[in-house]
């Protein structure tokens, strides 16, 4: 019996060892404590891939292209870049919060996994109807690939346009809200025609227009100056003035300064980063929107002010949009029929007083402004006839 004691281990004093038999139950021990943590591991994974799937499935909706996409040429993969184009149509049913939620995320790599064409996107910021859209069209036409632009338009809710098949317009309304000149809205419409042009992650560059600006030169021409241009075209400057630092209000404070606080032209250029901090922008854009009211306007001093903080070495301190202001007022000149003649789109094409001095990349440029406005709708009928000639496309 005491031997049967110390093989138990109930004898306190005892110094027997195990039997031979022992060192196998050691290893099943082993092999059991493998499976635990090899189970536990796959736990944890599976865990993972339904966390990231219950994430991705609360992205907002973003529309799917309304055609269906053909199959490559004797089967296989469709290629990426085919699921990296815009939709056909510019319409979707996001909320404004889901937008521009959707449109302030950037690539974490840098490098696109295919061949990817920069685009331009143009951004038509208007009440209703497009009068010189077949003017515009016809400059659309000398881009020779339609890879090469998007079109978005932004207009009183309840406008229907009618735009052919065939036009560049056609389908490109976003979901729209009332813009109202001088408030806060005016700036809402424009962050939110960036935030639609930047659901296509081909386009690069975006330019905000009206119903009224025409194009001074053909689609080559234009897309070039864009999208080799080191710099987004801003219009900022200090106006120590009542209508320059005199609309500064101290609520924009302590983000804005008197001293920081700038005025431009509500007609901007930016490329595609600068773009995405606009529509992500929680810190200045909030302030703006509550207390830059009249005679603070938020379109002139919002995008100007902001980047002249943020980035200043990005922007050129200029509009490609030309203006005249030379009649005086709160609104630049609007031309008319009797106004678009030779001699006048000479005037503004050729370098000299209309086009201005600038540089382009740090050079000194002959060509300042790719687009004017305010032309008035009986201006097409000469413009259509005289563009062929004197603009370079039509």
């Amino acid at each position: 019996m005491g031997a049967a004691t110390a093989v138990d281990g109930s004898g306190s004093g005892s110094t027997a060892r195990p039997p031979a038999a022992l060192p196998g139950l050691k290893l099943l021990r082993r092999l059991l404590l493998v499976a635990v943590v090899g189970t536990g591991f796959l736990a944890v994974v599976v865990l993972l891939s339904s966390s990231w799937r219950y994430s991705s499935s609360m992205l907002p909706r973003v529309p799917a292209p309304d055609v269906r996409l053909p199959a490559p040429a004797g089967g296989g993969k469709v290629p990426l870049e085919r699921w990296a184009r815009g939709s056909a149509s510019a319409w979707h049913n996001l909320t404004d919060e889901e937008l521009l939620w959707a449109a302030s995320w950037r690539p974490g790599v840098r490098r696109y996994p295919y061949r990817r064409t920069p685009k331009v996107a143009f951004m038509f910021l208007t009440r209703g109807p497009l009068p010189l859209a077949p003017l515009w069209d016809r400059f659309f036409t000398g881009a020779g690939d339609a890879r090469l632009f998007s079109v978005y338009v932004h207009a009183t809710p309840g406008y229907r346009p009618g735009f052919p098949p065939a036009s560049a317009f056609y389908r490109r309304l976003v979901p729209s809200q009332v813009a109202r000149w001088g408030e806060a809205s005016m700036c809402d419409a424009e962050r939110r025609l960036l935030a639609n042009a930047l659901l296509d992650p081909a386009n690069e560059r975006f330019v905000l227009l009206s119903e009224s600006c025409v194009p001074l030169y053909g689609f080559p021409a234009v897309y070039s100056y864009l999208t080799r241009s080191r710099e987004s075209f801003v219009g900022a400057f200090d106006d120590p003035g009542p209508h320059g630092r005199g609309r500064y209000r101290a609520g924009l404070g302590p983000e804005v300064t008197a001293g920081q606080f700038r005025k431009g032209a509500q007609w901007f250029e930016l490329d595609r980063d600068l773009a995405v901090g606009v529509v992500a922008d929680g810190r200045y854009y909030p302030k703006f929107r509550d207390h830059c009211r009249p005679p603070c306007y938020v379109d002139e001093h919002y995008l100007p002010t902001v980047l002249s903080i943020e980035a200043p070495a990005r922007i050129a301190n200029r509009s490609v949009t030309w203006v005249d202001w030379s009649r005086g007022g709160a609104h630049p000149a609007t031309f008319g029929e009797e106004d678009v003649h030779e001699a006048f789109l000479r005037r503004l094409t050729a370098p000299g007083k209309d086009q201005g001095n600038c540089t382009y990349n740090g050079q000194p440029a002959e060509v300042c402004f790719l687009f004017a406005r305010k032309f008035a709708p009986s201006t097409l009928r000469p413009l259509l006839s005289l563009a062929p000639k004197l603009l370079g496309y039509g």
